[in-house]
């Protein structure tokens, strides 16, 4: 770029999980582009809620102060992550001055049946009355996100005029350190979301992933499952954040990741993590499917059957995590930061 621009960031730094880790890995990402605004959108979805300590970190590391009140928020750019946020309030609260209004869609627009995930068209209202700016974007994460938003939008002529979808996706920054694959991988399994059951698979599922024969079976964020009483002899269950992720890594050789039948990840961020962490990542062809071959797309009926073919050929689970590796960076710090450039370039702005 010929000058660093001006952007500033509006979130709700309370999420749990996978929002407030993209952020916070966004916010790393950029800094030899721009110093960003954090402002603190403090909605009604966590009224007693902590910061996100990945966020945390994050601004400090970068002496970065979270900014708080109810301002205006005004910038060349600026950037609003996952507008589920705003589903329990009526408005923003605020107002927003920009140029692009870029609004980042964490969260599947459409679930299975085109079940609206949440109710979208208020989140959305919210900002848009909220804000004023040139251009409004709806910026997917992942090409399943994006599908869904493009169905949406097409049942939607009035909003599809005030809001534009990004040229290309703004995903999730993998950066965590590449791990090299076990020379000797073991039926170790794990699992790792935050709480919440539309996180996990039907009990029938969870015994196809995680049964009797395998050595270890360990799922972290069981909160759920504790509370339920839903456990079972063979299995490890850990409440969210009581484990250290690389911890848990260190424990398992292959990530196994199901949800319910209604709900999809919209990246599915903890897989990319498991494929930096050295692991084979298996999860249902539709997630898999935003990760260009680096997931293993089945059904849980094979995950058995797939899991004792890399157990028994440790060559071909080497050049799965390696090739999977390979492929992840296109989710790096410098690909973000190239994407964003060209984002905000004036060519790009002049021809949109």
């Amino acid at each position: 770029m010929p000058q660093r621009p001006h952007i500033a960031y509006l979130i709700e730094p309370r999420f749990p999980g996978g929002t407030s880790a993209a952020v916070a890995a966004e916010l790393r990402a950029v800094e030899p582009l721009v110093r960003p605004a954090v402002h603190d959108a403090a909605s009604m979805m966590f009224p007693d809620r902590a910061v996100a300590p990945v966020l945390t970190d994050a601004l400090t590391d970068l002496a970065l102060p979270l900014i708080l009140g109810e301002g205006p928020v005004s910038a060349e750019m600026v950037v609003v992550h996952n507008p589920a946020f705003l589903k329990f309030q009526a408005d923003l609260r605020r107002r927003i001055f920009c140029r692009d209004l870029v609004v980042v869609t964490h969260e599947n627009f459409l679930r299975r049946g085109a079940v609206e995930a949440f109710d979208i068209g208020k989140c959305l209202d919210a900002l848009d009355r909220a804000s004023l700016a040139l251009a409004k974007w709806l910026a997917p994460v992942s090409p399943s996100n994006r599908a869904t938003i493009e169905t949406w939008l097409a049942a939607e002529p009035g909003r599809a005029r005030r809001w534009r979808l990004t040229p290309t996706d703004w995903f999730n920054i993998v950066d965590q350190p590449r791990r090299p694959p076990a020379s000797c991988p073991r039926d170790r399994r794990g699992r790792l979301s935050r709480p919440g059951w539309e996180k996990f698979p039907a009990p029938a599922d969870l015994d196809l992933c995680f049964p009797p024969s395998a050595e270890a079976n360990l799922i972290l964020g069981a909160d759920h499952l504790l509370g339920a009483g839903l456990a079972r002899p063979h299995w490890r269950l850990v409440p969210f954040g009581t484990l250290p992720v690389a911890s848990f890594f260190g424990e398992i050789d292959f990530l196994v990741h199901f949800t319910a039948p209604g709900w999809r990840e919209s990246f599915g961020r903890v897989l990319a993590e498991g494929i930096a962490a050295g692991k084979v990542v298996l999860s249902d062809p539709e997630t898999a499917s935003n990760f260009g071959g680096a997931v293993i797309g089945c059904q849980p009926l094979q995950i058995d059957a797939l899991i004792g073919h890399y157990v028994a050929e440790p060559a071909a689970y080497r050049d799965q995590v390696l090739r999977a590796q390979a492929l992840l960076e296109r989710y790096s710090p410098a690909a973000f930061r190239q994407m964003l450039a060209a984002f905000a370039a004036p060519a790009r702005r002049l021809a949109a």
